[in-house]
C-alpha cells in the first residue's frame, strides 16, 4: 500500500510502492527500478492490446439474420447484415478501446483527487501528451507499414475531414475552459458539456457515412471494403501473438450453424452442422447436445491458450540458427510469460461474439493503467521530476502503445488508410471528450455537492502553453500528410526513400513538442 509522503522537492522520498523496506535504498537505484517497473507495464499493455483488438474485430465482424418477404413471389429472402457501422466501429469500439489506458489513468488519478479542491495533472498532461504521440510517432510508423511501392490512402475524405475537425476542436475547447471562459478553473456545466460533445462526434461522423443531406460533406467516397477486416487479408500471414482460439466466420456457407458462443476454424464436421429435427423432443435433444458441444469446445480453447502461454513456437527460419538470436528469442519469451499467462485468463475472442474478451482486456488495462499511476507517483517523489513532465513523455507514450499497435495491425490488415488514420484523430478526440471530461465530469460534481467549489487546475498556463504547441506542431503534420496525398495519391506507403522522410519529419515534430511542452510546465519558458 502506497504511504503518505510529507516530504517533497529534492529531501528524501518517504513513500513506499509495496515494502516499506524501499526507503532504505539509495534513491538513485529505486528510480531505476520504479522505471524498470513502468516500463514492464508497458510491454504488458503491448501483449494484451493484440487479445484486445481481435475481440473487436470479432464485434465488428457480427451480422444479424433479416428475412424479408418478396412482394412479387412472397417467398423469403434472408439477408446478412452487419451490426457494427464501419465508421462507427472505428471512433467507438478501435479508438474508445486503444485510448482506455489514458481515460482508466486520467480516472484512477480524479479518484483519488477526489474531494479536493485541486485537479490532478497526471490525467490532463498525460492525455495532451499522448495526443502528440498519437499524431506524430504512430503516424510515422504506419507511413511506413505497407510494403515497398504500395500505396494506401484515406477511401472515405468527407468523414476523415468530420473527425479532423472534431479532434481539433477538442483542444480548442480545452484551451478555452483553462483560458477564456472560466480561466483556471472547470465547472459542472463545462465538465459535463465536454463528455456530450463525444456524442455529437459519433451523430456527425454517422451523418457524414450514410451522407445526410444539409449535415454532410459533399465529398465522393472511394472503393472501400464493406468489411470492417477484409476477408483476403486474414490468410496474409501476418504475425500476432499465436492464439489458438482465433478463428473467422464465413457466413456465406449457409448450411452451417451461426453458434453465438464460438465458430469452428473450418466450420465443417458434426459439431456444427445443423441437422433437420423430426420432432420437437428430438429438436430439444438436438440442441441440448449441440450445446453440450459448444462448451465442451470452449473449455478446450481456453486450456488451450495457457499452454500457448508456455509454450515456446517452433519457427522455421534461417535466421533463428543464430544461437544468440534463440538465446534473445528465449529470453524475450520468458519476459513475456508473466503477462501471457495473466492473460490466458482472458474467455477465447469468439464467446458472445467478442464482447466478453472485448470488456475483460479493458478490464485488465485499467488494472495496469492504476499501477502505471502508483509508478508514476513514486517517480515524481523520489527523483522530484515534475508530474507534467513524466506525463508528457514516458507516460504519453507508454499508456499510447495500444493505439500505436492498433494503427500498425490496421495499416497492415487494412486495404485502405481509413481506420489506421481515423484511430489516431478519434483517438485524440476520445482524449478530451471521454478521458478529461469524464474524472472532471466526477471531481466538479462531487465539489458542486459537498462545497458547491468549482475544480482549480494546477499550473493551468503551462498546459495551456503545451496545447498552443501542439496547435503549431500538428498543422505541420497534416501539411505533411496533404503534400503526400497530392503527389503520391495516398497518405501511408510509397517509395520507401520518401515514407522515411516523411517519418522523420514528424518524429521531429514530436521531439520539438515534447522539449518545449516540457519546459514550459516546468516555468524554464
Amino acid at each position: 500500500m502506497l504511504g503518505v509522503s510529507t516530504i517533497m522537492g529534492h529531501e528524501k522520498c518517504e513513500s513506499y510502492l509495496a515494502f516499506i523496506c524501499e526507503t532504505a535504498l539509495a534513491e538513485p537505484f529505486r528510480a531505476f527500478l520504479y522505471f524498470l517497473g513502468l516500463a514492464y507495464c508497458f510491454v504488458g499493455l503491448s501483449a494484451i492490446t493484440a487479445r484486445f483488438f481481435r475481440s473487436m474485430e470479432n464485434i465488428v465482424k457480427h451480422k444479424r439474420v433479416v428475412v424479408e418477404i418478396d412482394p412479387v413471389t412472397h417467398a423469403e429472402i434472408i439477408r446478412h447484415d452487419k451490426v457494427w457501422n464501419y465508421t462507427i466501429a472505428d471512433i467507438s469500439l478501435l479508438a474508445f478501446g486503444t485510448s482506455f489506458p489514458q481515460i482508466s489513468l486520467a480516472t484512477i488519478d480524479a479518484i483519488q483527487n477526489i474531494g479536493n479542491l485541486y485537479a490532478g495533472g497526471l490525467g490532463p498532461g498525460t492525455l495532451v501528451g499522448s495526443a502528440a504521440f498519437d499524431l506524430f510517432p504512430i503516424h510515422a510508423v504506419c507511413v511506413l507499414v505497407p510494403k515497398v511501392g504500395e500505396l494506401k490512402k484515406i477511401a472515405d475524405l468527407g468523414v476523415w475531414l468530420v473527425e479532423l475537425f472534431w479532434s481539433f476542436w477538442a483542444y480548442i475547447w480545452l484551451y478555452i475552459i483553462l483560458e477564456v471562459w472560466t480561466p483556471n478553473v472547470v465547472t459542472l456545466c463545462e465538465a459535463l458539456l465536454t463528455v456530450m460533445q463525444y456524442g455529437l462526434l459519433l451523430i456527425h461522423a454517422y451523418a457524414q457515412d450514410k451522407r445526410w443531406p444539409y449535415i454532410s460533406l459533399p465529398l465522393a467516397r472511394s472503393h472501400r471494403p464493406e468489411d470492417w477486416v477484409p476477408e483476403e487479408a486474414d490468410s496474409s500471414g501476418l504475425d500476432y501473438e499465436e492464439f489458438s482460439e482465433i478463428t473467422y466466420d464465413r457466413e456465406e456457407n449457409k448450411d452451417v450453424v451461426d453458434i453465438f458462443f464460438i465458430h469452428s476454424k473450418n466450420e465443417t464436421g458434426p459439431l456444427y452442422q445443423r441437422v433437420p429435427p423430426t420432432d420437437n423432443a428430438a429438436a430439444t435433444i438436438d440442441n441440448a447436445t449441440e450445446t453440450m458441444f459448444d462448451y465442451i469446445h470452449f473449455l478446450r480453447l481456453w486450456k488451450q491458450q495457457f499452454v500457448d502461454a508456455v509454450v515456446l513456437e517452433s519457427k522455421n527460419s534461417k535466421k533463428l540458427d543464430n544461437i544468440y538470436l534463440r538465446a534473445a528469442r528465449i529470453c524475450w519469451h520468458l519476459l513475456l510469460l508473466p503477462w501471457r499467462l495473466l492473460f490466458a485468463f482472458v474467455p477465447p475472442c469468439h464467446v458472445a461474439h467478442g464482447w466478453i474478451s472485448f470488456i475483460c482486456s479493458l478490464l485488465f488495462i485499467s488494472g495496469i493503467a492504476y499501477i502505471v499511476t502508483k509508478l508514476t507517483d513514486m517517480i515524481s517523489c523520489v527523483t522530484g521530476i515534475n508530474p507534467y513532465v513524466i506525463a508528457f513523455t514516458a507516460l504519453a507514450s507508454g499508456t499510447s502503445w495500444p493505439d500505436l499497435v492498433a494503427s500498425k495491425i490496421a495499416a497492415e490488415r487494412q486495404t485502405t488508410a481509413d481506420s489506421a488514420i481515423a484511430n489516431i484523430t478519434c483517438s485524440n478526440s476520445v482524449n478530451i471528450y471521454v478521458g478529461i471530461g469524464v474524472p472532471w465530469l466526477i471531481d466538479t460534481a462531487y465539489n458542486f455537492v459537498a462545497y458547491r467549489q468549482p475544480l482549480r487546475i494546477q499550473n493551468a498556463s503551462g498546459l495551456s502553453f503545451s496545447l498552443l504547441v501542439f496547435f503549431i506542431t500538428s498543422v505541420g503534420c497534416i501539411t505533411v500528410l496533404v503534400i503526400r496525398r497530392l503527389v503520391f495519391g495516398a497518405e501511408l506507403g510509397g517509395p520507401r526513400l520518401w515514407a522515411w522522410i516523411t517519418c522523420g519529419c514528424l518524429m521531429l515534430l514530436w521531439i520539438i513538442f515534447v522539449v518545449l511542452s516540457s519546459l514550459g510546465v516546468s516555468g524554464v519558458i
